[in-house]
């Protein structure tokens, strides 16, 4: 793909490159500006990776929103950013991404994930309200405990506390969809064949008894139901 090098706009330590339907980001960004750049802009293109921000010693901000980063998003080591906003992406997985800012990120203090369905609020369902978006700001401050700023909001010291007492309970199991529901029966009906035998008599060739517990009661002439019936009525 070809690269336009007018696109970039510089101010200072800010280079912003907005709107320009990258896919990958140019190797040529890196090489003029990867020692210079604090601040840099790639919102509204099409990335899918950010790994060549690996030349960017210096990233101190980093503001990538509305793009198609997925849950397979890997940032290179960035040990002075403070700031990142990755909002109306493709995240889903909020506890493999807290993994690896922890990791990558170390000063990390202002975090922005708002439009991604790892952030519950109604910009991305409209069955989600303010419990559960409070649920994920304390799982988010468990694992990110440096944060001031998490979305549009400071971090308050009764979250912070909360999140420390109770945030690691606080993650959002993802329940499967219908689909999910069906594949995972289609498959277990394929790899386990229906019999109406006990599991333990399957094998034809095995002749040994099976115990279990029956469903059925036993009303002969000996049995405890019996036992107030007089023979002439047996």
């Amino acid at each position: 793909m070809a690269y336009n090098e007018s696109v970039v706009v510089v101010n200072g330590s800010q280079v912003s490159c907005i709107g320009h339907d990258w896919e990958d980001i140019p190797d040529y960004l890196g090489e003029k500006y990867g020692e210079l750049a604090k601040r840099l802009d790639l919102s509204f293109n099409q990335l899918r990776s950010l790994t060549a921000l690996k030349v960017f010693s210096q990233l101190e901000e980093l503001i990538v929103d509305n793009n198609l980063l997925g849950n397979d998003l890997r940032l290179p080591r960035l040990p002075r950013l403070h700031t990142l906003t990755l909002n109306k992406n493709q995240l889903t997985d909020i506890e493999a991404l807290l993994e690896h800012l922890m990791e990558v990120t170390p000063a990390l203090e202002y975090l922005s994930l708002l439009g991604n369905e790892a952030c519950p609020n109604q910009l991305v369902s409209m069955d989600k309200d303010e419990d559960d978006y409070q649920r994920y700001r304390f799982f988010v401050l468990h694992k990110l405990t440096n944060l001031k700023f998490l979305d549009t909001r400071r971090v308050t010291q009764w979250e912070r506390s909360e999140a420390q007492a109770r945030g690691a309970f606080m993650k959002v199991v993802k329940p499967k969809n219908d689909q999910d529901a069906r594949d995972d029966l289609k498959s277990e009906s394929a790899s386990v064949p229906y019999t109406p035998l006990p599991r333990g008599s399957k094998d034809a060739r095995n002749h040994k008894g099976v115990f279990t517990k029956c469903r059925y009661v036993y009303y002969g002439k000996h049995s405890e139901g019996n036992r107030f019936i007089r023979n002439d009525q047996l």
